[in-house]
């Protein structure tokens, strides 16, 4: 308490003596001017340039001013001093704005000697703000480089406890009071180091050839063992030429081994070999196409081949033709330009349809839902499983919590219906009481939990079962004991067509179903002209044997003039960006199902000569609801991944809540502009 009251007296005479002689100054220049005027003016004058020296030296220089106080403060222990001079560590001391007030040797050599006043420790390292000195006495640690070298900087605001009260008895409370201790720890061989480390780390990978026995049909027989060879061949070539260990371990499935330092260079190139392999061709009309599946940066090696697995499942579940890595809990994606070939062979089929049938015979009651805002392929989907539910005798229910314009006419030949109980939809509230451990729940047409029209039900009800057409993405229902994803086929509605003839014999369709099944396909094949296949023609003709009727399918949706004056408005009001994508507006103000109105307006746009996408955006309830269309030469549904949504190669769609219709679109350009420069267009 002694030193400090010492340091406090000595301190504020030495900053207050010019205040006290101002005023003697004055004291004389008042006597001197009783004597004679003349004089006093001559000493008034000197006595207001001393008086404005002193004011601007107390005002202007309170930054050396603390520096000497901190220079002050150490020599009252000179030990201390040489440790801190003499630390190998470098370490300084700066203001609230980041002045150096003081350093060591081995900080004033990372500076290469210049110890100018001038310093500031965020010029040298940017990443450290202002805010960041404030620390309020925790510990703040940033990773930076300086010069050639990489240094962890330490930061920690400490408080001058010996001087503290001498700043605040001078005024200089908002930078005295505290100053913050910077140490430096070089962390160049360290990071060195840990990136050899890394480098080193083994990558499981499988590659998966997705149309193996299609493209081996399409050539002759004595050729096939050729165009193996030829796969083969690429495929080895590639890997050996990262230095990597490649495996057959089937006639279509491969293993391979690589190095974690040419996962760069390999995902620079977009995995080059995915467009390699096409280009084998001895007289195949089917072009080759492969699936990766990479797993890396996992616990083990062995983590790293579930993490290959599980990319490889969803590269397939995704179309087909990319690759799929797994960084951990990162996923990403390359690839998936082509389009996935339908499979001729129903039985995968069959057997999802048997699988489906045991599970629903030990429940007693089937919750159905789909997607939020539901369109016509997941109403129709979710009444042809309810008719399977009805032919086994179990309690069935829809849940359905906003009925859309669009799906309105079909589900109101249900509602009152006396064929059809009062209670086949439900809202979600009502289907959740409903849940208990004989509930089972069917999801169709969307296999990602976050827009499914109760997410709630997913926890709640322990069997899940999948049945979607879209392709997978990162979110994903994780705990589904079945699930039947095809992105091949062109509708639910196709699928579940096919479920319908092989889960049980003698079950009839009844006209009201078919039609609502029949729509959802030509809804979504834009009237059988858009991801169409044998399949799709197969499952219509079995729904048209079942009574579905085209004309009064047509009539059901016709569009009432307001709708149909807003899609028009849509087309009218898009711009082509980049010479290739139409990007619109869709008006949402009276119309009941706005984002329905988009859909179809994107639909509308491809037909313009020389579009390869169409974009069509709505707001609707503080939510900007992107619709994206193409036909062949652009993944919609990579570019709607990037904006937080997803769906089918050539239909998708994002949400994006809290903001304005033009920052959606700036945030699409950006996208589209990534792509291009990516090469993910065609």
């Amino acid at each position: 308490m002694k030193d400090k009251g010492k340091v406090r007296g000595t301190f504020k005479a030495y900053l207050q003596w010019p205040l006290f002689l101002s005023v003697l100054l004055i004291i004389l220049t008042a006597v001197v001017g009783a004597v004679s005027v003349k004089a006093g003016i001559i000493v008034s004058a000197f006595t207001l340039v001393y008086i404005g020296i002193a004011m601007w030296l107390y005002c202007s220089r309170r930054r050396g001013i603390l520096a000497g106080l901190i220079e002050f403060s150490t020599a009252y222990d000179q030990s201390r001093q040489s440790l801190m001079e003499e630390m190998l560590m470098p370490y300084a001391v700066a203001d609230g704005s980041g002045y150096l007030l003081w350093m060591n040797r081995e900080f004033a050599a990372v500076l290469e000697g210049d110890k100018s006043s001038g310093k500031n420790i965020t010029s040298m390292f940017p990443e450290i703000t202002k805010e960041m000195l404030a620390t309020g006495g925790e510990l703040i640690s940033i990773h930076s480089a300086f010069g050639d070298r990489k240094y962890r900087v330490d930061l920690k605001q400490v408080e001058v406890g010996r001087l503290n009260a001498a700043v605040q008895d001078n005024g200089l409370e908002g930078q005295g009071s505290f100053v913050t201790a910077i140490y430096l720890l070089d962390e160049t061989q360290t990071l060195k180091y840990v990136q050899q480390i890394t480098d080193q780390k083994l990558v499981a990978g499988l590659i998966y050839l997705d149309n193996y026995d299609e493209a081996l049909e399409s050539v002759e027989e004595v050729r096939r063992s050729l165009l193996t060879a030829l796969i083969d061949r690429k495929i080895s070539k590639y890997i050996a030429g990262i230095n990597g260990i490649v495996k057959k371990i089937e006639k279509d499935k491969y293993f391979f081994v690589i190095k974690q330092q040419y996962m760069a260079r390999i995902q620079e190139e977009r995995f080059s070999i995915l467009e390699d392999v096409k280009t084998v061709n001895i007289g195949n009309d089917m072009a080759v196409t492969l699936s990766i599946g990479i797993g890396m940066n996992g616990e083990s090696y062995c983590q790293n081949y579930d993490y290959a697995r599980t990319s490889i499942d969803m590269a397939l579940g995704r179309g087909g033709d990319q690759a799929v890595v797994k960084d951990g809990e990162k996923i990403l994606y390359y690839g998936g330009k082509a389009q996935q070939m339908e499979k001729t062979t129903r039985v995968k089929a069959r057997v999802k349809a048997h699988a489906l049938r045991e599970l629903m015979e030990n429940k007693d009651r089937l919750l159905i839902m789909g997607h939020r805002l539901a369109d016509i392929d997941s109403f129709g989907a979710a009444v042809g499983i309810y008719r399977i539910a009805v032919s086994m005798n179990k309690k069935a229910n829809i849940v359905v919590n906003e009925v859309t314009s669009s799906v309105r006419p079909m589900m109101e030949r249900f509602i009152g219906n006396g064929e059809y109980p009062e209670d086949m939809f439900l809202k979600g509230e009502q289907a959740a009481e409903l849940a208990d451990p004989g509930a089972m729940l069917v999801v169709v047409d969307v296999n990602r939990p976050s827009i499914t029209d109760e997410p709630r039900l997913l926890q709640m009800v322990k069997t899940v079962v999948v049945l979607d057409h879209h392709r997978t993405s990162s979110e994903i229902i994780k705990h589904a004991v079945l699930s039947y994803v095809e992105p091949y086929a062109s509708s639910t509605c196709e699928m579940v067509a096919e479920v319908l003839q092989y889960i049980a014999d003698g079950i009839k369709v009844r006209p009201a179903e078919a039609d609502a099944m029949y729509a959802g396909i030509v809804i979504d094949t834009q009237n059988f002209t858009n991801q169409t296949g044998v399949r799709t023609f197969e499952a219509a003709a079995f729904l048209r044997r079942s009574g579905a009727d085209i004309t009064r399918v047509r009539k059901l949706f016709r569009e009432n003039m307001r709708d149909y004056q807003a899609k028009a408005e849509a087309v009218r009001a898009a711009e082509v960006y980049k010479d290739a994508f139409a990007i619109s507006q869709c008006p949402a103000e009276g119309l009941e199902s706005p984002t329905i109105i988009g859909a179809q307006a994107a639909n509308e746009l491809l037909e313009i000569r020389g579009i390869k996408a169409s974009v069509v955006l709505t707001e609707y309830n503080g939510t900007v609801y992107f619709s994206a269309r193409s036909i062949d030469e652009v993944n919609v549904q990579v570019m709607m991944e990037k904006l937080g949504g997803g769906g089918h190669r050539t239909i998708a769609g994002a949400q994006i809540e809290g903001v304005s219709i033009e920052e959606a679109k700036a945030r699409l350009k950006e996208v589209i502009g990534q792509m291009l420069e990516e090469g993910e267009v065609s």
